[in-house]
């Protein structure tokens, strides 16, 4: 497996599993069935409600923790120096670990500096290997860069062909911040999966369009973690290393850049109390 190199010199694999949407009951089968493929890099959150799920899997594994790469994230309720420590430990005790290798403050809302404050202290008592924020538009990027003495390694942000955020990744790539892509297919919507453009690239590598997304990402240096919960979609999914798109088809899908989410902007005021009001259950 790829990896990329973060800030502070942990390697982190350009390639993972994510588990967002997978209800906690199936949770620990599709994590299983993805390490039986060969994903070592997992990635989970507090808001997931699966982390318990995503333990059992791990520990079920037989696989040696220090050939795993673990990531979970710091839920808005949490946020705060005080909350966000206990939310870190509960994170911790909930996938049955001793340490992870990512932790991310998941929305740019509430109390983000005290929740900072929090998450620099946890990477200094080797707690975490690697911290980093998720869904930081540039500015909040920079911001909070600016005025802390540890700066996010990692941005975990909405990136796939019609929202490819190539202006966001040169001021990541500038400030030393390695962009992670959450939503690589867009859900599927724009018709993704039958575009003509992707299909007929697809159709030349003798891939699907999915992989052809994957690898466009990957040689774009852009973390990728697509979920899926069957076994065959795991598979194919992370046998993107044996081919690569030229030039011309690499150019051809930026044309697919709309500079707009096709989910939600986290800029707006709607989505900012919307999201920023969200209380995880106990």
């Amino acid at each position: 497996m790829r990896t990329v190199t973060l800030n502070n010199g942990v390697e982190m694999p350009i390639l993972g599993f994510g588990v967002y949407q997978i209800p906690p009951e199936q949770t620990e089968r599709a994590v299983s069935e993805a390490l039986a493929a060969g994903y070592r890099s997992l990635d989970t959150a507090a808001a997931y409600g699966n982390e318990e799920a995503v333990g059992r899997a791990i520990r079920g594994s037989g696989i040696l923790r220090r050939d795993l790469f673990v990531t979970t994230k710091l839920w808005t309720s949490d946020a705060g120096e005080d909350k966000a420590r206990s939310a870190f430990d509960a994170s911790l005790r909930k996938l049955g670990l001793d340490y992870l290798d990512l932790y991310l403050i998941h929305q740019p809302y509430g109390d983000v500096y005290g929740s900072w404050r929090a998450m620099e202290s946890v990477h200094r008592e080797g707690l975490t290997r690697a911290i980093g924020v998720s869904n930081f538009h540039a500015d909040r990027l920079v911001d909070l860069s600016d005025h802390n003495e540890i700066a996010p390694m990692v941005n975990q942000v909405e990136t796939h062909p019609f929202y490819q955020r190539t202006a966001d990744q040169e001021l990541m790539r500038a400030r030393g911040v390695q962009i992670e892509s959450w939503g690589p297919f867009a859900e599927g919507r724009n018709e993704l999966f039958t575009n003509p453009m992707l299909s007929e690239i697809a159709s030349t590598h003798g891939k699907s369009v999915a992989q052809v997304v994957l690898r466009w990402l990957v040689q774009r240096d852009v973390v990728v973690i697509p979920k899926s919960v069957r076994a065959e979609r795991m598979a194919q999914n992370i046998d993107v290393f044996d081919f690569e798109l030229d030039a011309d088809q690499m150019a051809a899908i930026a044309t697919l850049d709309t500079g707009a989410s096709v989910f939600f902007d986290h800029r707006d005021p709607a989505v900012v109390s919307r999201l920023g009001n969200v209380e995880l259950k106990a």
